[in-house]
């Protein structure tokens, strides 16, 4: 025991006595490893963004490389052919009549107005002392007649400038459709981005819109003509109506002039040979 004793207290003087060089401990640092294992973090956080960044992408372009996929048989399949605007064409046996096709395949009111005046009966002016001699019931049924005429003269001349305008572009537009068709159409991928796309939208939209703005002048011009006609239609119930009540009103004094008239008439016819 006496012999393990001094051993031990040998051995621990010759520790102590030992180079420090040859003594060196590990010293533990709490900041740096808090540093360090934050700097870990952020970069497998930098990473788990690379990788989903780069998911995303390879997503989008799969998707885009789809879309910009075009089929190559839409054209066999739904391409159609529609009926086309064509020229008005008309026998001109007494010259009268070319006025009235050119006003319907141009417009124009300049033509439209020839139109008229060369194939329609022309409205003659009403004397004017003739007019003037007139009772006031007739001079009023002179003048509603003369304003139906006029007023259907201005609604067809201005059907001819509408529906001859409307023809006269109609080619022109069906151009523009052509166009538009065949870029739907096309396997071009030019032709199938994203913005091609949205250009043809835009440019369906105000085609459409177009069509119908020409096709409520056409429904505009038919109405004017339907309210001339409606006119008329009145204008000879009402004559007939008032015809009625001046009958009515006058009927006894206009018997009365007859009979008186006949009576007189009978008076005066002698039945003597000689005349009296």
């Amino acid at each position: 025991m006496k012999t393990r004793r001094i051993v031990w207290l040998v051995l621990c003087m010759v520790s102590m006595l030992a180079p420090a060089a040859h003594a060196q401990w590990t010293v533990f640092d709490p900041t740096n490893y808090a540093n360090a294992l934050q700097e870990y973090l952020k970069l497998e956080q930098a990473y788990t963004t690379a990788v989903e960044t780069r998911d995303q992408i390879i997503t989008a372009y799969n998707l885009a490389y789809k879309m910009s996929r075009m089929p190559q048989d839409l054209a066999a399949r739904y391409q159609s052919g529609f009926s086309q605007w064509t020229n008005v064409s008309a026998a001109n046996t007494y010259g009268n009549t070319s006025a009235w096709i050119e006003a319907l395949n141009l417009g124009g009111l300049a033509q439209a107005s020839q139109a008229y005046a060369s194939a329609v009966v022309p409205l003659e002016p009403y004397p004017a002392g003739s007019y003037a001699s007139l009772d006031p019931n007739t001079q009023a049924t002179v003048a509603n007649q003369y304003a139906t005429s006029e007023l259907a003269q201005g609604t067809t001349t201005s059907t001819l400038a509408t529906l001859g305008a409307i023809r006269s572009n109609s080619e022109a537009f069906a151009q523009k459709l052509a166009n538009l068709e065949s870029d739907t159409y096309s396997t071009d991928p030019n032709q199938q981005t994203q913005n091609a796309l949205l250009a043809r939208i835009n440019a369906a939209t105000l085609l459409e819109l177009h069509s119908q703005q020409d096709a409520n002048q056409v429904l505009a011009a038919a109405a004017g003509q339907q309210l001339v006609a409606g006119k008329q239609q009145i204008d000879t119930q009402n004559r007939a109506i008032n015809q009625a009540i001046a009958f009515h009103q006058n009927f006894s004094t206009l018997m009365q002039n007859i009979t008186s008239g006949v009576s007189d008439s009978i008076h005066a016819i002698s039945l003597s040979p000689t005349g009296r």
